[in-house]
């Protein structure tokens, strides 16, 4: 097993050793390596100033995603390629495009967001992860409180396209188990870190240690470390099982590994419902989606998790396991109560599976924030419903941050089923979601606030239902194809 934390910084071999685990890629960049343009401004992956792009292998290419180094623990980097705003300039000390751009357009005032805005336009420039999306979707993560954004639009729009650098990672690749151990004498702890490449190694290591702390992405755990100050003596890092980042489809289902990261699950995602996929265009930032996973947002368990409200309405199934021993259970039981899943010591979410929908089935998801873009759910609604002959004959409806988990409407969709499809059974649907829910208020949102955006997002799915069937009936025949 190897104890040596290996990657490249502009395509040389680096080696550390005797690290904590717990040590950000912030605070490596900032401290031991002097790369002192990577900023920090929020530690806890909302800013974007910490922005670095990191390159991993994917077959026999390198893709390069943009990341937020403030929430990344180091041992992640291992086995993969870094770039900070440092890689850009050119040995003879001129400048990037990119970089000369923000000069020329004035796209920088006081300067501490620059380097990540930089590293995000750069991302775009050379196509990677989630930045082929609108520029503005691009830099959604990375917070600007003096340029109001126009000027680095216009930088955005007048760099031209150039190619990914080209790295080789087979001097820091290898396929044994990353396995650090660090003796905390601050806190008396020793601290370990375990990256296994397999599932059933996975599984193996879970089992031996069960009180771990399982790391995917690292957008909700690394805040435990750089807010909360919380001492994690174990854990267990998925992002190198390839089996968990499998996406698999078929003509009825589509089964997302616990550990696919949500920039690739959109695609897959949308094709089947494309409002689930346009909300996860919402979900966090380009480099929060480059770095969490759906299996993490499910297994975190979180009320305010977008995800599970839209995949319980969806039907979707869950995969566990625990040693050899696999189990299937419907999404919505794996949510027990604020904080508490029906997880046993020892096992982990392997994957989500989620069926295709029938055809024409309404499916509508509605993310209610105070932001729209990168910003946390007050409510999240998820609708799917069948209408035949004007009648509802199935409903299942799930909201997020109206409950201490992701939790079914069953009252409402008691009064939905077997109904007219009409305002009145609207009506008395709304007034069941009562029933249904005792929402808490909070700094997102009050109580009443909650329940009334509730409501009004099931009129919502009435009334665009009833938009589209009239431009429907209007529409020329030859529209339809």
């Amino acid at each position: 097993m190897g104890e040596t934390i290996r990657f490249l910084l502009d395509g040389q071999a680096h080696e550390v050793r005797g690290a904590n685990p717990t040590t950000t890629l912030l605070e490596h960049l900032r401290g031991p390596m002097r790369r002192t343009g990577t900023k920090e401004g929020c530690a806890e992956g909302d800013c974007g100033s910490c922005t670095v792009l990191v390159g991993e292998g994917e077959g026999d290419t390198v893709a390069w995603r943009a990341v937020n180094a403030c929430i990344q623990f180091l041992p992640m980097l291992h086995g993969k390629a870094l770039m900070t705003v440092e890689s850009l300039a050119a040995k003879d000390g001129a400048l990037h495009p990119v970089q000369q751009a923000m000069v020329d357009k004035h796209g920088s005032q006081c300067g501490f967001c620059t380097p990540g805005i930089v590293m995000s336009l750069y991302a775009r420039v050379v196509g990677a992860k989630g930045a082929r999306a609108p520029v503005g979707e691009v830099l959604a993560g990375n917070l600007c409180r003096c340029t109001g954004y126009g000027p680095i639009i216009e930088v955005a729009q007048g760099v031209a396209a150039e190619a990914a650098p080209a790295v080789d990672l087979s001097a820091v690749r290898d396929e044994t188990m990353l396995a650090l151990s660090y003796e905390d004498e601050i806190h008396g702890v020793t601290r370990r870190w375990f990256a296994p490449r397999t599932v059933d190694e996975l599984a193996q290591v879970y089992a031996a240690h069960p009180d771990a702390t399982i790391v995917a992405g690292a957008t909700d755990v690394g805040l435990w470390v750089t807010k909360l100050r919380k001492p994690l003596p174990t854990l267990i890092s998925v992002s190198e099982v390839a089996e968990l980042k499998a996406l698999d489809e078929t003509a009825d289902s589509l089964r997302i590994g616990a550990g696919v990261r949500y920039v690739d699950a959109i695609a897959a995602v949308a094709s089947l419902y494309p409002d689930l996929g346009r909300m996860m265009r919402r979900l966090g930032s380009t480099q929060v989606r480059n770095s969490g996973t759906v299996g993490g947002n499910i297994a975190n368990g979180s009320p305010i998790g977008d995800m599970p409200p839209a995949l319980i309405a969806a039907g979707a199934t869950l995969v566990l396991r625990r040693g050899d021993e696999r189990r299937e259970m419907p999404l919505e039981a794996f949510f027990i109560d604020y904080g508490k899943q029906d997880r046993r010591p020892g096992e982990f979410v392997e994957a989500v599976i989620v069926p295709a929908p029938a055809r024409d089935r309404i499916f509508k998801v509605f993310k209610l924030s105070k932001r729209f873009d990168q910003d946390i759910s007050a409510v999240c609604g998820a609708f799917s419903l069948a209408v035949e002959g004007g009648v509802v004959t199935d409903a299942r409806i799930a909201f997020g941050g109206m409950a201490g988990t992701p939790k079914r409407a069953t009252a409402c969709e008691a009064a939905l089923v077997g109904q007219a499809w009409s305002e009145a059974t609207i009506e008395a649907a709304m007034a069941a979601l009562d029933t249904d829910y005792a929402p808490m208020s909070d700094m997102r949102a009050s109580a009443t606030y909650r329940s009334l955006a509730a409501r009004n997002m099931l009129r919502k799915v009435f009334l665009e239902s009833q938009h589209a069937e009239v431009e429907t009936r209007v529409m020329p025949e030859s529209a339809h194809g």
